[in-house]
């Protein structure tokens, strides 16, 4: 393996032309730049220079090696700004899991703000509930998971994974806008009033129908559900139909339909997104750097909590 140092000072001496300009540039003696070179040589077994007159030339070979050395010199260069750049968390690719309206606000968020800003960050997202995010983030096919949790469901992380907070958004009551228990002041409405209500919920396989059952059951009611989808669009479309009403947190909801009505609860229920990592990358900075953007992108979309939208 040939000295990276001393192929450096080859390629120092065809550039600067003398040992004394080399020996300067490099904080070196001359002599020992010398002492290096010939060792350089007698490893190679190639005379790599030559004397003319009181200057030391290279040969044919040495100019050969010294375009090598430039070459290994500029690509070490490169490595080093690089790698300042992954610490200061300016670069790297990162593979992100996340929930399906996470990956719709929060992700494309941040990825929007990342590429308008130039970063140097790339992402490769797959869309992924919170159980299976984990799982994939513990078997290093993802770098970042985005997983939720709600005020009155905990979630516990494997062991190995740490999380920050990302969001806190507000658990809707959604209703028809001529329901006649609607609020018609924008304020709260009591879960014990819609006992007797239909409700659209998501699948029993979810925590988000846990959640309904938790918020129903404190309530003093087991809801009745006519409608099961885990796609919030369709539960607030089945609202406009007037099947019943439903919980639903604040970033699953793009459209409000025309007719139906975002009531805040009396017992408020709020949602929570954290982004986990392996606790091997606590200290990455690119992980920081996209979860503040996460952050951002949550503040531009959460809707304020304290009056009924429709």
């Amino acid at each position: 393996m040939i000295d990276v140092r001393k192929l450096r000072m080859l390629a120092e001496l065809e550039r600067l032309g003398t040992v004394a300009a080399v020996a300067e540039a490099l904080h070196l003696t001359a002599p020992g730049v010398s002492q290096q070179l010939n060792a350089l040589e007698r490893e190679l077994g190639v005379p790599l220079t030559e004397r003319r007159g009181r200057r030391l030339a290279l040969t044919p070979a040495g100019v050969l090696l010294a375009g090598h050395g430039r070459e290994v010199m500029d690509r070490l260069s490169l490595a080093e700004l690089e790698v300042d750049a992954v610490r200061r968390g300016a670069t790297g690719a990162y593979r992100v899991a996340a929930f399906p309206s996470a990956a719709r606000t929060l992700v494309a968020g941040a990825w929007a703000a990342l590429d308008a800003a130039g970063s140097g960050l790339e992402l490769e997202v797959a869309t992924l509930e919170p159980e299976d995010a984990l799982a994939a983030l513990a078997a290093g096919s993802a770098d970042l998971a985005i997983v939720h949790s709600y005020s009155n469901i905990p979630r516990e992380l494997p062991n190995g994974v740490l999380a920050e907070p990302i969001a806190e958004e507000p658990v809707w009551l959604a209703v028809r806008a001529d329901d006649p228990l609607a609020p018609r002041d924008g304020g709260a409405l009591e879960l014990a009033a819609l006992s007797e209500r239909r409700w659209i919920a998501p699948d029993a396989a979810f925590s988000c129908y846990e959640m309904v059952e938790r918020a129903c059951g404190l309530a003093g009611f087991r809801p009745r559900i006519a409608v099961q989808s885990v796609d919030f669009a369709v539960q607030l479309a089945f609202v406009a139909a007037g099947a019943g009403v439903a919980l639903v947190p604040d970033l699953t909801v793009e459209r409000v339909p025309d007719g139906v009505m975002l009531v805040p609860l009396a017992a408020p229920v709020s949602r929570f997104t954290h982004a986990a990592r392996r606790s091997a990358l606590r200290d990455d900075a690119g992980l920081d750097n996209i979860a503040a953007e996460l952050r951002a992108a949550a503040h531009r979309s959460i809707r304020p909590s304290a009056a009924p939208h429709g």
